[in-house]
């Protein structure tokens, strides 16, 4: 699990560029700062009031007053500031930010994104989810391909309740990078252990491939 999650988070990483001012959904999302170069400047907002957030403090050295909006321990760099929730989200909703990374349970070819919650179950609320996937200039999407049953997440249609409707821009798994577009889902890499026919055979809904399909690692 841990190596499937940290393959998603480090391909993310490489979509970020120097500069991008970045919003990191909470659980897996997060790890991406982890995997930022040292020569590439990311700013991480974090929703719950602070901006320049760092990756994951050593064992032992967590501050309980630093965490992110998942209530985990992070960092923050120098040059890094803390605001309450109004400025916060006039980040989110400004148009501010240049990406956010989200989890998901279902995504679909429409670019539907379903991430809060399951009939049935007690959950929290969407938390700003809602307001990331219409604030940020890109939306990526960072899931495991499948759920633990081994059915798809990447589906012709939701059928969970939606967070956002056609605003997902980029799903990474540990199998796969789609791209949304106007034509339904492009394949544009895949693992480099995998093939086209475990994409297929593991994804419900359907997609076209670049002719330029490539590999990561």
């Amino acid at each position: 699990m841990t190596e499937m999650r940290e393959r998603i988070t480090r391909r993310i990483a490489r979509e970020l560029e120097d500069g991008d001012v970045v919003n990191l959904g909470i659980g897996m999302p997060t790890m991406v700062a982890d995997f930022i170069p040292d020569d590439i400047r990311v700013i991480f907002q974090s929703e719950n009031g602070f901006v320049g957030m760092g990756p994951r403090p050593p064992k032992g050295e967590e501050d309980p007053d630093l965490v992110n909006a998942g209530s985990e321990p992070v960092t923050i760099k120098t040059g890094g500031a803390f605001f309450d929730s109004t400025l916060s989200f006039a980040i989110i909703r400004g148009g501010h930010l240049d990406a956010t990374v989200l989890g998901a349970l279902q995504v679909d070819e429409q670019g539907n994104l379903a991430n809060w919650k399951i009939p049935g179950k007690l959950v929290p609320g969407m938390g700003g989810a809602m307001d990331l996937t219409v604030g940020a200039r890109q939306v990526i999407v960072a899931t495991s391909h499948t759920t633990k049953k081994g059915q798809p997440k990447i589906l012709p249609e939701c059928t969970l309740p939606l967070t956002a409707k056609g605003e997902v821009d980029l799903i990474v798994t540990e199998l796969a990078v789609f791209r949304v577009t106007g034509q339904g889902l492009l394949l544009k890499e895949i693992a480099e252990d995998t093939t086209v026919k475990e994409v297929k055979e593991k994804t419900a809904a359907g997609f076209s491939i670049a002719p330029e399909l490539i590999t990561f690692a």
